[in-house]
């Protein structure tokens, strides 16, 4: 039995494509398509460059019924187009991871290089807290850690111990801020005190030089005493020596300053022409240490040291120093290696210490000194009592200053 369609069998030479052995041609056999009668249009494969009748129109298999480029990419080899939006939104997102990195590893290195020395916590008879946060800056002479030629170039000298060069209080509140320097040569009271490391007891008061009591007992004698003479609370104490103030003015590229005469000082070393001018370390210490070349002495040059304070907290409080790496480390490393604090002191209380005086700089706030009456015993200055009073209790309950430190 032929088992073969159409009388074809697998042995008379029949091979694939040769057609049958009939006399008759095969049929034609119809491909099936997707435009054959019955199929709906819109699944007629139109996509694929046939037309209503069934005939290709010479379009390439993929490429869409818009010619070249009209597939759904628009590149030839099928490659998706750059996502330009989510690369930007990603590098956003990894920039801003880098930053926070960054800032919290900076903010605790900074934090570790605090000398947190001063204890504030054995001051005795402490006044009742106020409103707003009072610091007592002060500059020492200490000459703790400068190699001989660093004293000689910084007409430092060598004096052993250290005493207090400069002394302010600087009160920030809601109603500006408030710059107050303290002659060192003020007249106070050295009340009652026990030292914790010197073991000394102060048994009874005494009037003596206001920067003597440091020299007595360290901060926290001279804390005691501001303290007590003035009724504010300190909350927190700052103090750097020579030699790290001349390093922050050199790490931040000098500051500039407008001399208001020229200034000679053999003592300092102060050697400055009158008018605006940059100041590098060397000079900037001998500009804020110059006494005796000034006409009111002691007064003029606690205007000085303000105006000088407030232009270095101006140019370090800036994003081109606080942004920049290169400005940044080195301006805070010479800075913080040399500043002695409280041992409360917050790396963020250094902050806002550092933007209020900026803030005293532009004019956002007061800078004085403490008013004066008169001289005093051993040429020292006595404090105007009416006036100072009044100064204290507006700092105090943080209302607008009035009182003017003129004569």
């Amino acid at each position: 039995m032929n088992q073969w369609p159409d009388g074809r069998n697998g042995g008379q030479g029949y091979r694939y494509g040769s057609g049958s052995n009939s006399p008759n041609p095969d049929p034609t056999r119809v491909m099936p398509h997707t435009n054959g009668p019955g199929v709906p249009p819109q699944s007629r494969g139109q996509g694929a460059g046939w037309n209503e009748s069934g005939y290709s129109e010479g379009q390439v298999y993929g490429g869409g019924g818009g010619g070249r480029g009209g597939g759904p990419y628009d590149d030839p080899y099928g490659k998706p187009p750059a996502n330009w939006g989510r690369r930007i939104k990603v590098g956003l997102i990894v920039l801003i991871a880098v930053v926070l990195v960054w800032s919290v590893a900076t903010y605790f290195w900074a934090d570790s290089k605090l000398r947190r020395e001063v204890d504030l916590g054995i001051v005795e008879d402490r006044p009742d807290d106020g409103k707003g946060t009072n610091y007592l800056i002060v500059g020492s002479d200490s000459r703790e850690g400068m190699s001989d030629q660093e004293k000689k170039d910084l007409h430092t000298g060598s004096a052993e111990g250290k005493r207090t060069d400069s002394m302010m209080i600087l009160h920030v509140g809601d109603n500006g801020n408030t710059m107050v320097s303290l002659p060192r040569d003020s007249w106070v009271e050295r009340p009652p005190f026990t030292g914790s490391e010197s073991g000394k007891h102060y048994e009874s008061s005494k009037l003596t030089k206001l920067n003597a009591t440091y020299a007595e007992d360290g901060p926290e004698l001279l804390v005691r005493t501001v303290e007590h003479n003035t009724g504010l609370p300190i909350d927190h104490y700052a103090e750097i020596g020579f030699g790290g103030f001349a390093k922050i003015v050199d790490a931040v590229g000098g500051v500039e300053m407008d001399i208001p005469r020229d200034i000679k000082d053999e003592k300092s070393g102060a050697d400055l022409k009158k008018g605006k001018q940059t100041l590098d370390g060397q000079q900037a210490l001998a500009f804020v240490r110059t006494r005796y070349a000034l006409p009111g002495s002691d007064l003029d040059r606690t205007k000085n040291q303000q105006k000088f304070l407030a232009a270095i907290a101006n140019q370090v409080a800036t994003p081109s120093t606080v942004l920049n790496p290169f400005t940044l480390y080195p301006t805070a490393g010479a800075g913080l290696d040399s500043l002695v604090v409280d041992k409360d002191m917050k790396l963020w209380n250094l902050g806002s210490m550092f933007f209020a005086m900026k803030g005293v700089n532009s004019g956002d706030g007061k800078s004085m000194n403490m008013p004066i009456s008169g001289p005093a015993p051993q040429g020292s200055l006595q404090w105007d009592k009416e006036k100072s009073k009044k100064l204290m209790e507006q700092l105090k309950n943080d209302e607008k200053v009035t009182v003017s430190s003129d004569q």
